[in-house]
């Protein structure tokens, strides 16, 4: 059991008396990785009173809270997080390696186990009485110390395919802003439209997790803990819906082409559907009407993250309401100037989608590695 190999350990730290400069909370994870890569400064924050357990750098931070969101990695610094996160340490580094640990919990295996075994209802979690007792192989350090290094060559070789993505879509955002200028101030003087007026924006739901017959059926289903930053289309979710859940939760489906836009914990996630498919209520998404094309949107929504972020209301999980959101007025260029930078999208999509194939091969053989060896 985990209980044997790991300890959670509960260092109190007073937030307002330490020397200590970073803090993490849950949006600086991204789901699905084995390394934290952001954090904020303790400094001139609003974090709450339950940021109090101190982590050094090596521990492992595991989110209680929403476990379907995979928040967890290992952290290289200091600092502080709240209540709500685990900071877990190997009992026996004779027994399992520290550089392991992030290994046995960040997989799929793991995260189903919490997630069949979560309280709550709304904002769901995992007890750590119950995450002690999660059971798993544990391989001989021998064998530990050659994973370790596979397993971390994997990581960083995604993480390398990851940043030339980046780097692509740097290139290609720079492109829309040569072409558009700013779309929110409208700078270049385009027609000026409420999001309404060409888009028909569309909301998810979830059907009751209670019901079988609900699930697992022929019909795409995504939230946003699926995207990441560098997704574009998405042509496949991780679950699946029946015709008949879709119809008795009354959800709406997104066509091909629609653009698909979290607005929940967190807000600014964007992804073109590729397929038809249906979505959570993470979601407000927009079915583009003839005068706005969907890569253009895309590119203009991920562009003004940051802004619509500033749009969202709320204190422990901040949302953006469809009412605001209506009335967001964006610049409306000619269909011809949007296809003109479609066109150099295309140019990109070729080497991205290559890239994008690497990742998915790399990602196989990390589930294969640890099924083999985890069970």
């Amino acid at each position: 059991m985990l209980d044997d190999v790991m300890v959670r350990a509960n260092t109190k730290v007073d937030k307002d008396n330490t020397n200590l400069k970073y803090y993490v909370g849950g949006e600086h994870f991204s789901s699905g990785d084995v390394l934290v890569r952001r954090r904020g400064l303790i400094e001139g924050s609003t974090i709450g009173p339950m940021f109090y357990y101190g982590f050094k750098a090596g521990d492992f931070l595991l989110v209680s809270r929403n476990p379907h969101l995979k928040k967890a990695g290992i952290v290289d610094f200091d600092g502080i997080c709240s209540e709500k996160t685990f900071v877990l340490e190997t009992k026996n580094a004779e027994i399992l390696l520290p550089e392991f640990l992030p290994f046995v919990l960040q997989n799929d295996r793991f995260w189903d186990y919490a997630f069949q075994n979560r309280h709550g209802s709304t904002n769901t979690f995992i007890n750590w009485s119950t995450l002690a007792e999660y059971e798993f192989e544990l391989p001989p350090v021998g064998m530990q110390r050659k994973l370790v290094k596979l397993l971390w060559s994997i990581v960083e070789t995604r993480e390398a395919y990851t940043e030339l993505i980046r780097e692509t879509n740097e290139l290609v955002k720079s492109q829309f802003i040569e072409m558009f200028g700013d779309p929110i101030t409208n700078d270049r003087g385009w027609d000026y439209k409420k999001l309404p007026e060409v888009t028909e924006i569309v909301l998810g739901s979830t059907p009751s997790t209670k019901n079988p017959e609900y699930w697992d059926g022929e019909l795409k289903w995504i939230t946003p803990a699926e995207l990441t930053d560098t997704s574009f289309y998405v042509y496949e979710t991780e679950k699946h819906i029946t015709e008949r859940g879709a119809k008795d939760t009354g959800l709406k489906i997104c066509p091909a082409e629609t653009v698909l836009f979290s607005t929940r914990a967190p807000i600014g996630k964007t992804a073109i559907a590729g397929v038809d498919m249906y979505c959570n209520q993470g979601f407000k998404n927009f079915v583009c009407g003839p005068r706005i094309r969907p890569v253009f949107l895309y590119y203009l929504l991920t562009l003004e993250k940051d802004y619509f972020e500033g749009l969202g209301t709320g204190t422990t999980f901040k949302e953006l309401s469809r009412a605001r959101l209506e009335k967001v007025s964006i610049s409306v260029p000619p269909v011809k100037n949007q296809m003109a930078f479609e066109n150099l999208y295309r140019q990109s999509d070729k080497s991205k989608f290559e890239l994008n194939e690497s990742i998915k091969e790399l990602d196989a053989m990390y589930k294969r590695i640890i099924k083999d060896n985890l069970g």
